[in-house]
């Protein structure tokens, strides 16, 4: 993938280039990338002054920070106590199933869909959740997760996601 250093640039100038700047800029950087490409890393460092080292340490250290390339969609299915006793099991198996991922692969080959669990998304009243994006859908079923899959799908046909999407992946 090409990273093209004019987006980094406006970030940086978005908010400066300091050390306390590191956060919003990896943020900044994430957003367009969907996750925090190697190739920033030396060029951040310098724009920031600081080492590559403390800037990597600070992307692994926050789990919401990724050094691994995410899909477009980033499907988080809940399996807090809550979801797990309302069967969030079936929703996460079938997610898998329709998309082709597994425990050991998180992420559709033409990034487009990333699929996670989480501990909590805070909606325990709604359980089962899973969210789309940081949009939540609550009481879900299996068949409620494969229709939102289909008209997520239907949704990458549009050429605007379509073209997102290869400029992603390079």
């Amino acid at each position: 993938m090409a990273i093209d250093y004019g987006i980094i640039d406006r970030i940086t100038a978005l908010w400066g280039c300091t050390p306390s700047a590191t956060i919003p800029i990896l943020q900044g950087v994430q957003e367009q990338y969907h996750y925090l490409p190697p190739e920033i890393f030396p060029y951040v460092a310098k724009k920031l002054d600081i080492s590559e080292a403390r800037l990597y340490g600070v992307a692994t250290f926050y789990e919401n920070f990724s050094l691994e390339p995410k899909g477009k969609f980033i499907i988080k299915v809940c399996d807090g106590t809550a979801c797990h006793v309302r069967n969030a099991g079936p929703l996460l198996e079938t997610l898998r199933k329709e998309l082709g991922l597994s425990e050991t692969k998180g992420t559709t080959g033409d990034l487009l869909f990333t699929l996670e669990t989480v501990s909590c998304l805070g909606a325990c009243a709604l359980a089962p959740v899973l969210s789309v994006n940081d949009r939540v859908h609550a009481a879900m079923t299996p068949e409620k997760a494969a229709a939102l899959l289909k008209e997520l799908k239907a949704e990458t046909e549009s050429p605007a996601v379509r073209e997102e999407a290869v400029h992603v992946t390079g």
